[in-house]
């Protein structure tokens, strides 16, 4: 049974980082594009940047320029490094395939950008 588990959330202040992690078990990962998806309070969840087996990136608007999506297909992961963060960028990530599978939503982690 295919798993997906994120981590690395936590609470920083506007303009600081983090870096995201979700560890994925039961599959063959590396055919996959994968993808970061954020729900904001009150919002629905959003695609926020995603990576093809390739490497080929692309990334919401929202965050073009500030966030970095990257795999290591040894270790069955995908990140996402968040740099400049902002208080809009608040939310609990997901990570997921592209497109979706409903199947594989975890429980995310939860970033909160405060001072």
């Amino acid at each position: 049974q295919v798993q997906l588990v994120e981590s690395g959330g936590g609470l920083v202040q506007p303009g600081g980082s983090l870096r995201l992690s979700c560890a994925a078990s039961g599959t063959i990962f590396s055919i996959y594009t994968m993808a970061w998806y954020r729900r904001a309070p009150g919002n629905e969840r959003v695609l926020v940047a995603a990576i093809t087996s390739g490497g080929s990136t692309n990334y919401a608007d929202s965050v073009k320029g500030r966030f970095t999506i990257s795999r290591d297909n040894g270790k069955n992961t995908v990140y996402l490094q968040m740099n400049s963060l902002k208080v809009e960028d608040t939310a609990v990530y997901y990570c997921n395939t592209d497109p979706i599978d409903m199947r594989l939503w975890g429980k995310g982690t939860l970033v909160t950008v405060s001072s």
